[in-house]
C-alpha cells in the first residue's frame, strides 16, 4: 500500500531528523556533540568567516548554547569526529571510519586520473608521497607550508594569475593526496590550517580495524542516507554521502527483500506528488517528529537542509543559491547570505556580517520571500536572533546598514 505525505508533514519530518525542531534552550553539552553530528551525518567545513564559519555555525543553528572549542575538542581530543570527504570538506563521526575506506580507494583511482592532480605532484608521484609519509612518520605532524616548496614559483610563461594554483607545489599535492586517501588524517587545525598525521596516530585502532564488505558498503550507505532523510528518490539517497551511484542505490531500494523500504507518496510545496522510497520508520519518525519552534534562526549557506537545492525548492518553495562567486553587480542578494528558517518555512534572506572593528554586527540587507509580510511579532523574532547572533560572536551592538 502506497501511503501519502503532506507537505506539511513532510517539512515537518525532514527539520525534526535535522535537529531543527529544537526550542533554543533545549541544552546541549561538550559531550552532546557528537550525537548532534551523527543526527545530521557530517557538518560541512568552510572558511569564509563573515560571523561564523559553516561548521560552527550549523551547530550553533541547532543549539541554545555551543562553543567553537567544543567540536576541536572531539575532533582533536576525544577522537569521536574526524575530517575527510563527503561532497565536500567535512566533519564525521569517527565510528561511520570503516565505511569512508572503499571511498579512500575510489578517492585514489579518480585523483590520479586527473590532470591537475599530475600537474602539480610531478613525474613520479609515489616518490613525492613516499618521502611525505617518511618525513612525518620521523618528525611528526606536519602543515603544508611546513613542507618544502618544491616549485617556489610559477614556471616560466604561467603568468602571475598561475601563483595560487602554483603553490600547490607537490609535497602539498602529495598531503591532500594521502589524505584523501585515507594514509594521513587531519589531526588539528592551527588556524584554519591543517595538520596532518598518520593515520594511526589519529584514529582509533577500533574504527581502523574494521573492513565492511562490498554489500554492507552499499546497505550502509543507502539505509543511513535514508534514516537522516526520512524520504527520498533514488538519486537523492546516493547523493547525501556521495559514495555509491544512483544505479546502486536504486537496486538496493528495488531489490529482494527491498531492504524494509517503504513506497511512499510525498507532496510538494506547489501540491505536486511525487513517488518517493521512505525509510521502514517512516510512521514512527513522523509520529516522534516534534513541530518546529515559533523562533527564527539563520542557517547556513551550507545548512544540510539546503544542501540538495532542488530537494529544497521542491519541499519548501525555497529556491537558493550561493553568490560568493558572483560579481557584485550580477547578484540577485549578497555575497555570503543567510536564508531564515521560521516555523517550518524559509521566509527569506539576510546579510550579516562581522564587523569587529566597529564592535557590530552589521545587517546589511534583508530581503523576505514574495508572500511574506514583515509584522511585528516576524520583526522582533528576527531581531531576537540578531541579538542571539551577537552575543555569540561577542560583539557590543546589531546596526542596521
Amino acid at each position: 500500500m502506497t501511503d501519502r505525505l503532506s507537505n506539511i508533514d513532510a517539512r515537518r519530518l525532514f527539520l525534526s531528523l535535522h535537529g531543527l525542531s529544537q526550542t533554543g534552550s533545549d541544552p546541549l553539552r561538550r559531550c552532546d556533540v557528537v550525537s548532534l553530528v551523527e543526527r545530521i551525518g557530517f557538518v560541512q567545513i568552510d572558511s569564509i568567516r563573515t560571523v561564523e564559519r559553516a561548521h560552527h555555525h550549523i551547530l550553533f543553528s541547532r543549539a541554545g548554547a555551543y562553543k567553537p572549542s567544543w567540536l576541536d575538542h572531539h575532533v582533536e581530543s576525544e577522537r569521536t569526529l574526524f575530517e575527510n570527504w563527503t561532497h565536500d570538506a567535512s566533519i564525521i563521526p569517527v565510528r561511520f571510519f570503516p565505511y569512508w575506506k572503499p571511498r579512500f580507494e575510489r578517492a585514489r583511482d579518480r585523483i590520479m586520473g586527473q590532470s591537475w592532480w599530475r600537474d602539480r605532484i610531478g613525474d613520479n608521484p609515489d616518490a613525492v608521497c613516499a618521502r611525505v609519509l617518511e618525513e612525518i612518520a620521523e618528525h611528526g605532524p606536519v602543515m603544508a607550508r611546513d613542507l618544502k616548496s618544491d616549485n617556489p614559483e610559477p614556471p616560466e610563461g604561467m603568468g602571475p594569475s598561475a601563483s595560487a594554483w602554483w603553490g600547490w607545489h607537490p609535497s602539498k599535492a602529495a598531503l591532500v593526496f594521502l589524505w584523501r586517501t585515507g594514509q594521513l588524517s587531519v589531526t588539528g587545525r592551527k588556524g584554519f590550517q591543517k595538520v596532518y598525521d598518520l593515520t594511526e596516530r589519529v584514529i582509533p585502532e577500533q574504527h581502523r580495524s574494521y573492513e565492511p564488505g562490498p554489500e554492507e558498503f552499499l546497505d550502509w550507505n543507502c539505509a543511513s542516507a535514508l534514516e537522516r532523510v526520512g524520504f527520498a528518490g533514488h538519486r537523492e539517497i546516493a547523493n547525501y554521502w556521495e559514495a555509491v551511484r544512483p544505479a546502486e542505490a536504486k537496486a538496493w531500494c528495488e531489490g529482494p527483500g527491498r531492504n524494509g523500504v517503504r513506497t511512499i507518496e510525498v507532496e510538494g510545496t506547489d501540491g505536486d506528488i511525487l513517488e518517493m522510497y521512505a525509510d521502514p520508520d517512516i510512521v514512527g519518525m513522523l509520529e516522534r517528529a516534534a513541530p518546529p519552534p515559533t523562533r527564527v534562526r539563520f542557517l547556513s549557506p551550507f545548512d544540510p537542509i539546503l544542501r540538495d537545492r532542488k530537494r529544497a525548492q521542491w519541499l519548501f518553495g525555497f529556491d537558493f543559491r550561493i553568490e560568493i562567486y558572483v560579481p557584485a553587480a550580477q547578484r540577485q542578494y549578497g555575497y555570503y547570505v543567510y536564508p531564515m528558517l521560521e516555523r517550518d518555512q524559509l521566509i527569506g534572506r539576510i546579510e550579516i556580517k562581522n564587523n569587529r572593528d566597529a564592535d557590530s554586527l552589521d545587517v546589511l540587507g534583508l530581503w523576505l520571500e514574495p508572500k511574506v509580510t514583515m509584522s511585528k511579532p516576524r520583526r522582533a523574532r528576527i531581531d531576537a536572533e540578531l541579538e542571539r547572533w551577537r552575543r555569540y560572536v561577542g560583539l557590543g551592538q546589531v546596526t542596521w546598514r
